[in-house]
């Protein structure tokens, strides 16, 4: 089979519910089809999903996590903050307690070693079975549960030193013992998933990595076993391995002369053709996952809107399927100020397009939006 990428991205849109929003049954579906929202800016995953999915507000997210628990706030792939369904945690934490850890890290006299690990794990599992904690609360209660090395202050923090377990946080979501709760006031809490999903166990490694290559290629597909372990925050061996192990799953393509990846009999071809405009947050599933970088942020998008290859620091302006300015929302109360700086010169269409978009960003931030076409000085979330 041979394709274009124009077609490839119009494919990754249809099914990102970008050209069309996604009429599901329930806004976890969407959300674990486009396998998780990036919610280290929590506004931005309620912008994400909401842009998504038809009828979707910050309000419906967030009943979604807190009240529903159909939605779980928790670390996910690169270990960064993620939404994904809770039905799906057994699948994620199955396949990232798997992967192999990253070389390097914390440098020798800091880092734990495995028994010390697995200690902390534990005692952050039995202080978060019946409690929601604060870091400051879950501290204390590790270095109870473990002794007083697990406080030792080394590991260099924003404005000071963070206790050595603390490196632990991660993994022990992984294993699938720590989410995030509620937020108690300005102060973030953790505790236990299996609060929320009393029958919770993660599904084996094997099977969930699996699963989780053919989500992978599913949203961001075709792509290359390199592509997945940038996404996924893996070795590019372990990756390619994995691709070997499914040979009989997928089938190499070419797009464009570049051989790529994608399931086996899966379709290409999108519902509609490539034409259309959106502004999409930062982090957004969409311009983080898909590769190549070149061709998604071409020209002036690779300055602008990547950070040494990093995508998803800025928001973005995307014009039929590729970066092609940025974005900055400013809000006050209710007022939401949204400045759009694009780097081609928009037609009429495409102007009418956006007014629509800004209008969409209000319904689901739930404020009243005003448009301005100029230049965006606001620095890179990093």
């Amino acid at each position: 089979m041979s394709l274009n990428w124009p077609a490839v991205h119009a494919r990754r849109l249809a099914r990102h519910g970008l050209m069309t929003p996604a009429n599901v049954p329930s806004l976890a579906e969407q959300t674990g089809v486009i396998c998780g929202a990036h919610a280290q800016v929590m506004s931005a995953a309620e912008l994400s999903l909401g842009l998504r999915v038809e009828g979707v507000t910050r309000t419906t997210v967030r009943d979604a996590l807190w009240s529903e628990r159909s939605l779980v706030k928790t670390y996910g792939p690169r270990g960064t903050i993620h939404l994904l369904p809770a039905r799906d945690l057994p699948l994620w934490t199955g396949a990232l307690s798997a992967a192999p850890a990253p070389r390097g890290g914390m440098p020798a006299a800091v880092r734990m070693s495995d028994e010390q690990t697995d200690a902390v794990v534990e005692a952050i599992a039995s202080a978060l079975t019946k409690d929601e904690l604060t870091i400051d609360e879950l501290s204390v209660e590790v270095i109870r549960r473990t002794g007083a090395w697990a406080g030792d202050l080394v590991m260099p923090a924003f404005n000071g030193f963070w206790p050595r377990w603390r490196q632990a946080i991660t993994t022990a979501a992984n294993r699938g013992v720590l989410c995030f709760g509620p937020n108690r006031g300005r102060n973030v809490t953790y505790t236990s998933p299996r609060r929320w999903l009393p029958d919770y166990e993660p599904i084996d490694p094997q099977t969930a990595i699996r699963t989780v290559v053919r989500h992978y290629l599913y949203a961001y597909g075709p792509a290359t076993p390199r592509q997945f372990a940038q996404w996924f925050g893996a070795s590019q061996s372990w990756a390619a391995q994995c691709f070997d192990d499914m040979s009989s799953e997928l089938e190499q393509i070419v797009v464009d002369g570049t051989r790529v990846w994608m399931i086996r009999g899966d379709t290409i071809d999108p519902e509609s053709p490539l034409v259309g405009v959106w502004l999409l947050p930062y982090f957004d599933a969409y311009t983080v996952g898909c590769h190549p970088r070149d061709l998604l942020f071409p020209g002036r998008a690779r300055e602008r809107a990547l950070h040494g290859g990093q995508a998803g620091t800025v928001p973005t302006l995307v014009i039929d399927g590729v970066v092609a300015g940025v974005w900055h929302l400013r809000r006050s109360g209710r007022r939401l100020t949204i400045t759009v700086e694009p780097f081609v010169d928009l037609t009429t269409r495409q102007q009418s397009a956006l007014v629509e978009k800004v209008e969409r960003i209000g319904v689901v931030l739930e404020g009243q939006p005003q448009l301005t076409i100029g230049d965006v000085d606001a620095g890179k979330h990093l």
